[in-house]
């Protein structure tokens, strides 16, 4: 990929995607845009690690989102990348993932093009893959699931939305953010007509220190979640090919334990 700016220019924006959290996974680009970086703009939880590549002397700016708690928002991040852009800076705007998978990277493009300003994006690994390859979980095989879909999990207004044929035999869904509603979205799901017992499995923490990967079937994913106390950054994948990853089946455990305590 030839970058379409001047790279001796003041005064732009990368887009850099720093992948699913282990250093190890940026791609050489996304090291040397931020070897150039006077200023970072960085989303929460990208690792420290990740941040080193930039100059001692380059500033560093959270813009951390949580569920409940935004530092900033978007226009206001918008806004922070545009000034100094403007006043010269090389700015590497540093997102989980893949900034154009649920990363606003596509509106941060249209802010940084609205005001007449230079800006390149750098790809990266993507939670769904980094998660899942970790976990040796195919998200398509040629006997399993020849299609696989991405969605977002909050569950405001998820009961409107439509699902059917996201899931079920011959595809695989990944749920971002979706830890936090996963009753739901199992609900959501089996309503839309998936079976109870369809695989599931949620990666937490991939490729991150302390990562987990655990298995269940639909109608437990709930309560899962709960029994293992799963937090952010986590995924869930819904579909047939988890049963071919390294997941834990923490049902078959539950299970285990629930006869050992009526024993």
């Amino acid at each position: 990929m030839t970058s379409l700016l001047d790279p001796d220019a003041r005064g732009r924006v990368i887009l850099v995607g720093a992948g699913p959290g282990d250093p190890g996974l940026l791609t050489v680009r996304a090291v040397d845009a931020l070897r150039q970086a006077d200023v970072v703009v960085h989303d929460g939880l990208i690792d420290a690690r990740v941040l080193d590549y930039a100059p001692a002397d380059a500033q560093r700016i959270s813009v951390a989102k949580s569920r409940a708690r935004h530092t900033l928002p978007q226009e206001a991040i918008n806004a922070l990348i545009v000034a100094h852009v403007r006043a010269g800076s090389i700015v590497v705007r540093l997102k989980g993932g893949d900034p154009f998978v649920f990363g606003r990277g596509g509106e941060e493009v249209e802010a940084v093009r609205a005001a007449g300003l230079a800006v390149e994006v750098i790809p990266g690994v993507s939670a769904a893959l980094g998660c899942a390859a970790e976990a040796m979980l195919p998200l398509t095989h040629r006997d399993w699931s020849s299609a696989v879909s991405f969605v977002a999990g909050q569950c405001k207004g998820l009961s409107e939305q439509d699902w059917s044929g996201l899931a079920g035999k011959g595809r695989t869904l990944v749920i971002y953010m979706g830890v936090a509603s996963g009753s739901c979205i199992a609900d959501k799901l089996m309503m839309d007509g998936l079976a109870p017992d369809l695989p599931v499995a949620v990666l937490e923490r991939g490729t991150l220190p302390g990562s987990r990967a655990m298995r269940t079937v639909l109608a437990d994913l709930g309560g899962m979640l709960d029994r293992e106390k799963v937090i952010s950054p986590a995924i869930i994948v819904v579909g047939e090919v988890v049963l071919l990853s390294d997941a834990e089946d923490r049902m078959q455990r539950f299970a285990q334990q629930a006869q050992v305590m009526t024993s």
